[in-house]
């Protein structure tokens, strides 16, 4: 029951359970309304046979119906709100926790801003029809099924002058459903849209300018704001017109009660209080019917953002076990893979990367390098071959435990919006401020970094924007240091350096490779002539291995490389 619940409406475990608490308070408080009406019922009966009691029989009676009345309602507002509030905190841990074991190849292929819409947006949607429609509209399908069910025991004609317009109605809305809800996932993948358009707007700002793009882009963005506005507008007509014909057909039962109602009077077949009961049962679900359809127009709006939350929660998610390793050697046997599942990146390297030995991977661009790294780093998964750490198939291995071995720097650096000290302290988030000054150091950071107006605790940008490239490098690099990880995976870290930092550096990683497993990617073949085996990759296939004296006799490709390399250096310096 609470799975079933779970996945339709997209919430946790906790909050389905508190959605059927929920909807049960609802279902007593359909009841909890009648009882007013009811009492001014009995008391009209009363006095029409006269049969009047005591007044202070009907003061106790009004007292009782009022904390009848406070309790119910009560007891379902919090219920109802109390619920809607934890699952909404809920749900977003959930989809945190989710987002953790992914595997990191997710975020590559997927819209961050989409990622932040669905923990922000689409909860807050969730949370709003958790409050106002879903409790509401499953209270009252039992309460209706209930109430029906006497009708049809008490008169049948007159149930059915109730329920057949009611049912009637019920099917319109069906008939309906499938155009709301393509209506709704229409202004709803729009919305999606406008959304990555206007981050890309903001995050392009630079190359906007630049290129004298701003009306173009402000056109095109004035564009996406009238076909969200038209597609709105359209969507809320799927719902207005359905939903209106339908609220003024309810009004049919009301009518038909009426006049059955008189028509069996006079027929002296029903009593007047009979009638007047099923007058007023057919005047409270009506009124309360047309609530629920509006409840289930709401529910239809949602319905694409549930699937998109489900579609997050059934995305695989990357497992292993805590693994006991001896050693940290790399091993590669034929190994292939694709970014699209159709032409491989990678097709069927084999190659070893042994512990205390630096393994340099060179090709020309597009070759494969770096997936190669994304690979050993598992931020991707193969999907062919063997990938071995220690003699152990790499994924099976706990994500986390693996992580945990690896330091990685790769070309592209990000970083945090915080201090010097607290983005070189995410290597490892136990070090002292000397450990990370020491890091800083060997990174070639700290000249640079006592220099900012507040030295380390210096708030450096969204991602380094008050920072060089090389600057924004070389605390990157400062992070592999401090981490200090056996596996060390460095992708083109001389590509935003000079040559002065790049060869601090180098010296520095000299240091820090005893008994590590070390991976370089480069272009400039200069500073990989001392590895212990360089891999040559073309077309992600590998070309040959050896060293660099290997490969200088034995393959026109690494020479082919070499020449470019000595060339361009010459040129730039």
């Amino acid at each position: 029951m609470t799975d079933k619940i779970r996945r339709v409406f997209g919430i946790t475990e906790n909050g389905a359970k508190g959605l059927i608490r929920a909807s049960i308070a609802s279902f007593f408080k359909q009841f909890a309304y009648m009882l007013p009406a009811t009492f001014i019922l009995l008391f009209s009966q009363e006095l029409y046979y006269h049969e009047l009691k005591t007044p202070i029989y009907y003061t106790v009676a009004i007292l009782a119906i009022a904390g009848v009345m406070f309790f119910i309602l009560n007891i379902d507002y919090i219920t109802n709100y109390n619920e809607t509030y934890k699952e909404s905190a809920n749900l977003r841990i959930e989809i945190a926790d989710t987002l953790k074991e992914l595997p990191l190849s997710y975020f590559n292929k997927h819209d961050l801003s989409d990622l932040a819409q669905t923990i922000m947006r689409d909860v807050a949607e969730i949370e709003r029809a958790m409050s106002h429609a879903i409790p509401q509209f499953i209270g009252f399908i039992f309460f209706f099924t209930l109430i029906a069910i006497l009708l049809l025991i008490g008169n049948v004609k007159l149930a059915l002058c109730i329920l057949l317009p009611i049912l009637l109605t019920a099917v319109m809305l069906g008939l309906s459903r499938n155009m709301q809800r393509k209506a709704f996932k229409k202004h709803f993948d729009l919305l999606r849209e406008n959304a990555d358009s206007f981050q890309e707007a903001i995050e392009l700002q630079q190359e906007i300018k630049s290129y004298g793009k701003e009306d173009a882009v402000k056109e095109e963005l004035y564009r996406r704001i009238e076909r969200n506005e038209a597609i709105q507008m359209e969507s809320e007509m799927y719902v207005a017109i359905p939903v209106t014909t339908i609220s003024a057909m309810l009004k049919f039962a009301v009518g038909c009660t009426i006049v059955a109602g008189v028509w069996l009077l006079a027929r002296k077949e029903v009593s007047l209080l009979y009638f007047l009961g099923y007058l007023l049962a057919s005047s409270r679900i009506a009124d309360a019917l047309s609530a629920v359809y509006l409840n289930l127009t709401e529910m239809l709006m949602v319905e694409s953002r549930v699937d998109r939350l489900n579609e997050l929660r059934e995305t695989p998610k990357q497992k292993g076990e805590r693994t006991e390793l001896q050693g940290y050697s790399v091993e590669l046997r034929n190994i292939k893979f694709s970014y699209d599942g159709s032409r491989n990146v990678i097709d069927g390297i084999s190659f070893v990367a042994g512990q205390n030995e630096v393994t340099a991977l060179v090709g020309p661009s597009g070759c494969g390098k770096t997936s190669v790294l994304r690979l050993i780093s598992r931020l991707y998964d193969y999907d062919e071959g063997e990938l071995l750490l220690d003699g152990k198939e790499i994924s099976r291995i706990d994500t986390d435990q693996l992580f945990e071995k690896i330091s990685i720097v790769f070309q592209d650096v990000t970083l945090f919006g915080s201090s010097v000290m607290e983005n070189i302290r995410i290597g490892n988030k136990n070090a002292t401020d000397e450990e990370v000054i020491e890091a800083a150091r060997l990174a070639n950071c700290h000249e640079f970094v006592e220099k900012l107006p507040n030295g380390y605790h210096t708030l450096i940008g969204e991602n380094g924007s008050k920072l060089s490239g090389g600057e924004r490098q070389r605390i990157s690099i400062a992070r592999a240091f401090l981490k200090n990880a056996p596996i060390i995976l460095l992708d083109e870290i001389s590509a935003s350096l000079d040559v002065e930092n790049e060869m601090k550096i180098q010296e520095s990683l000299n240091s820090l490779i005893k008994d590590k497993t070390v991976i370089i990617v480069s272009h400039r073949l200069k500073s990989i002539e001392n590895a212990d085996r360089i891999v040559v990759m073309n077309a992600g296939r590998i070309d040959s291995i050896g060293t660099h004296k290997e490969l200088i006799k034995r393959s026109e490709l690494y020479n082919s490389m070499l020449r470019k390399s000595q060339w361009t250096a010459e040129y730039r310096y």
